[in-house]
């Protein structure tokens, strides 16, 4: 028996590329979002005309509430779940010295470790995070938690322990010899990852090879890291990492990372040139499945780069203002080919809900200098939020939009569960071209969302609930 969700739908039709999202807008005043007892999605137009043989079908009626695509997160930290807007008296490398590493070393207990899990994925719930790429746990029993808690709940998550042979003091507990961090990697994707094709295709849980940046980790943890990756690739591991974030001159991470291996580029490190002189050392871990967090301070090699192995990047607005370290700029990279997902980066950066990481995204490339400032489309941001990381977590084939045989991951946000939302919505001057008016309010939709708005959340079809409910 087939479901209707009723009410106005939004989502970016086919398979785009950003510059293209305002054109494969779908916008449905009356939508119907047809899915079937597998979650999978059957029908998405009018709800006029739907089709004859979905008249039995039962019908869940949303009254004047939206229906959006489930938000896609490409990069967050699970041990860093309290950490919100932790003061560490600098940028990057001091927030990291003062604040991160020693909450990190909490999820070592593992009582706290299942608080931290079950309060990790009510926030995604409540954020209407349907798929998050996560950077995990150093502690195995703190990751099995995480995975457990999500399974359970029946979140779609891509982790991976976060890897660190290498660091200062106040990450000494986070910290293991390279044999151990290698053979920990191995021990979670034998346990987490589906390794045959059957597998993956119902799986909502995924592994990635995750060492948190380069500095804090050796050649031969790369060389070994890479080993692994280019073993189980062709059985849809995911790598992930930082990139580019930090430039503050001398010793800011990206100068810092260039003198450590005295490569051209920090994109060499991942790329298996990790060798003084960007000499080849290993396997490339870049590639489809790969996203690499921030990539403010790209050079132009490392963007043609990426964009030639299909790699993608989490863009993390929030966090880039809240840690001082630029804007990455929207139109060098959407211009050297390279896919753009939306990354909360909770917790340097300080939101969950994916709106409004979309709105500062929106606020930093208006804001940026001269012929690079742009006012990106509506329908852009839709896109930057949804179908921008599926296709990153090389998923789009399965999620990202309400294309019709893809899996129902979506959320409903209900604008008179917070008033002022409501009420701005109805009340806000309509522009008289249909076209303009309907991206007017996809942009209000977006930018004025909060939280208490946002009111249900599906994976596959089935509304998911937090350890409250």
């Amino acid at each position: 028996m087939a479901t209707i969700h009723r009410g106005h739908i939004f989502h970016i039709a086919g398979s785009p590329l950003v510059l293209q999202a305002s054109d494969a807008l779908a916008d449905l005043p009356d939508g119907a979002l047809a899915i079937d007892d597998d979650g999978r999605i059957i029908w998405c137009g009018e709800w006029p005309d739907r089709p004859a043989d979905l008249e039995g079908a039962t019908v869940v009626d949303h009254g004047d509430a939206f229906i959006l695509p489930g938000f896609i997160d490409t990069h967050m930290h699970f041990p860093q779940v309290y950490c919100g807007d932790s003061y560490g008296g600098g940028q990057l490398l001091e927030w990291l010295d003062n604040c991160i590493f020693p909450s990190e070393s909490l999820l070592q207990d593992p009582e706290f470790a299942a608080q931290a899990s079950a309060e990790w994925c009510d926030r995604m719930i409540t954020a209407g995070t349907t798929t998050g790429l996560v950077f995990g746990s150093q502690f195995p029993a703190a990751q099995d938690l995480l995975f457990q808690t999500a399974r359970d709940r029946g979140l779609r998550i891509v982790a991976g322990r976060t890897v660190q042979t290498v660091g200062p003091d106040s990450a000494s507990a986070l910290i293991t010899s390279e044999d151990k961090a290698i053979e920990l990697v191995r021990e979670e994707i034998e346990k987490w990852h589906p390794l045959d094709d059957e597998a993956r295709r119902d799986a909502l849980q995924f592994v990635a090879v995750v060492p948190r940046f380069s500095l804090s980790v050796t050649t031969r943890t790369l060389e070994a890291l890479g080993e692994v990756y280019d073993e189980y690739r062709d059985r849809g591991l995911y790598f992930t990492s930082h990139l580019n974030e930090n430039a503050r001159p001398g010793t800011g991470e990206i100068d810092s990372t260039k003198a450590m291996y005295g490569v051209d580029s920090y994109l060499d490190t991942y790329d298996g040139k990790f060798l003084p002189g960007s000499k080849q050392g290993g396997k490339s871990m870049l590639g489809p499945r790969s996203v690499m967090a921030h990539s403010v301070h790209c050079q132009d090699a490392e963007l043609a780069r990426m964009a030639e192995t299909g790699t993608s990047i989490a863009h993390c607005p929030v966090s880039q203002l809240f840690l001082g370290s630029g804007t990455m700029p929207w139109k060098r990279t959407v211009a050297a080919g390279v896919n753009i997902a939306i990354g909360s980066d909770w917790s340097a950066g300080d939101e969950w809900f994916i709106p409004q990481v979309l709105n500062a995204c929106f606020k930093v490339h208006i804001s940026e200098a001269g012929d690079a400032g742009l006012s990106l489309h509506p329908a852009e941001l839709l896109f930057t939020g949804t179908l921008a990381g599926a296709r990153a977590l090389d998923m789009d084939d399965r999620i990202g939009n309400f294309d019709v045989g893809k899996e129902a991951d979506f959320v409903v946000l209900e604008p008179h569960r917070w008033e002022m939302y409501g009420r701005t919505l109805e009340n806000v001057v309509k522009p008289a071209d249909p076209i303009t008016a309907r991206d007017a309010n996809l942009f209000a939709v977006l930018m004025l969302a909060r939280e208490p708005a946002l009111t249900e959340t599906y994976v596959r079809g089935r509304r998911l609930t937090t350890s409250a409910a």
